[in-house]
């Protein structure tokens, strides 16, 4: 019934307990997922689940904080990883100037490279920003993402900056972030996504919801971003469990 857009399952914060982990995933009605991907371990491992579960599915890509390990070597493998039938989407690419493991233009040289690949294999793209929403926005511009489209994974902006992604065809997707108290303005661009481009997601095991807050994150807390959107939108949980995991189909081509 709810698709989580977006979580790390693969994590090493799971190790050993993914079985119960998905067990309470489907008690709480989060019965699909997307497993992230961005590095080579990690991309190994959302490919392995993807392959084990009917209801998981991958986005593999190279993170922006590891754009320094990034060689023609890797992206050949990464090319080859990209036609595996249940890999949905390119990502989570983009830029990181919180962390800045790598310089800006190495983050942005192989972020443009990544979208360049994603519009060959005319496949969507999952966007990680941070205290860069300036840079990817024009990045993207420039690409003319409209081509191919993709998601704000986790968005963090405004109702502003929430309208100028939309108008490049990018969806928006919320995670825990969104129940925050203090979220005010991610709980306002919320409410101004058209319904067919809002998706839901939890970025587990990071940034638990109300009322997980500050524990480890899992897949089944997608409901509680769903409950709050419902009600930042005054619809209701079933409307928006349907049309978000309705959108997350349409978005990665499931049929």
């Amino acid at each position: 019934m709810i698709f989580d857009s977006h979580t790390h399952l693969n994590a090493e914060q799971f190790s050993g307990e993914i079985p119960d982990v998905i067990k309470r995933a489907q008690e709480l009605d989060v019965t699909e997922m997307a497993v992230v991907g961005f590095d080579t371990l990690t991309i190994a491992k959302s490919l392995e689940l993807s392959r084990d579960y009917d209801f998981i599915y991958s986005i593999i890509g190279w993170h922006p904080t590891e754009a320094g390990s990034y060689t023609p070597a890797i992206e050949k493998i990464l090319q080859e990883q990209l036609t595996l039938p249940k890999v949905v989407t390119l990502g989570e690419i983009g830029l990181d100037y919180y962390w800045m493991s790598d310089p800006k233009d190495v983050q942005a040289r192989v972020f443009s490279r990544q979208i360049a690949i994603a519009k060959e294999m005319n496949l969507p793209i999952s966007i990680h920003t941070r205290d860069a929403m300036e840079d990817t926005y024009r990045i993207l511009k420039e690409s003319k993402i409209q081509d191919i489209g993709g998601i704000m994974h986790s968005f963090s902006g405004d109702d502003e900056w929430a309208k100028r992604f939309l108008d490049l065809g990018m969806h928006l997707s919320f995670s825990g972030v969104v129940t925050f108290k203090k979220a005010l303005d991610v709980q306002k661009a919320a409410q101004v996504v058209p319904f067919d481009r809002l998706l839901v997601e939890t970025d587990a095991p990071y940034l638990a919801p109300v009322p997980y807050r500050g524990k480890r994150n899992e897949p089944g807390y997608t409901r509680y971003v769903v409950e709050k959107i419902a009600e930042l939108r005054e619809q209701s949980f079933e409307e928006v469990a349907r049309q978000t995991t309705k959108n997350a189909h349409e978005l990665f081509r499931i049929v």
